[in-house]
């Protein structure tokens, strides 16, 4: 269970405001001034530091309960502006459009690429396949994966196929990501996009029910992640 200690408003506020910042493309003003509107007085840096807090808790908790995924990847990144720089997103989901995993990484370079590979495949087992694009870094973190298996892994390999248009999927998800970070003009911090990223792939997760609604709502999901 998460614990809710020092924090001086009843738990199902901060849950409804973390998750409306995920899930919509608002701005913490913006929710904060919805708030009030239902009688909720917080500021928006409180605001801030409820899903800092919060969103990679329950993040941890959607991927050890989502649903099971194909074995057929698809991975690329995309660009998140952190302090007005530009850094990389790395997402992979499987040929479903399933959400595997995601990491935000300073560089995009063979040590990033690898850290992603390995970091997919502690959550999900190793897969038959992963389509990437013409990546060099991409292809290299994922050849040194594959030497590690083949003395690791009873010499099973992960098959790796360089065909742009099948990871169309990938892109077409990538849109969700950007138009709810497109609304928040930008990152502060490495950690403060970190932990807001993986809050809002937690809700996109839900949307596409990776996570067992048993007929509850998408907040009722999300707040029984908190559990």
């Amino acid at each position: 269970m998460i614990e809710f200690k020092g924090v001086h408003y009843p738990k199902s506020v901060i849950l409804h405001a973390v998750f409306f910042y995920l899930r919509y493309a608002v701005s913490y003003r913006d929710l904060e001034e919805i708030l009030v509107e239902r009688g909720v007085t917080v500021d928006h840096a409180t605001l801030n530091r409820w899903v800092v807090k919060f969103a990679p808790l329950i993040a941890a908790r959607a991927q050890s309960r989502k649903r099971p995924t194909a074995n057929s990847w698809r991975m690329d990144e995309t660009y998140i502006k952190v302090k007005g720089r530009w850094t990389y997103l790395y997402r992979a989901v499987d040929r479903d459009g399933q959400t595997l995993d995601f990491m935000l990484s300073e560089r995009r370079d063979l040590a990033a690429a690898r850290r992603f590979f390995k970091r997919a495949i502690g959550s999900n087992g190793v897969p038959d396949r992963v389509v990437i694009d013409k990546s060099g870094a991409n292809l290299a973190g994922l050849q040194a994966v594959n030497a590690i298996l083949k003395f690791t892994g009873g010499g099973r390999t992960v098959e790796i196929r360089q065909v742009k248009y099948l990871n169309n999927i990938l892109e077409q998800d990538h849109r969700f990501i950007k138009r709810i970070t497109g609304r928040m003009m930008g990152f502060k911090s490495f950690e403060s996009a970190s932990a807001t990223l993986a809050g809002i792939e937690t809700a996109h997760m839900i949307r596409k029910g990776q996570i067992p609604a048993n007929g509850t709502t998408a907040f009722q999901t999300f707040a029984a992640l908190v559990a």
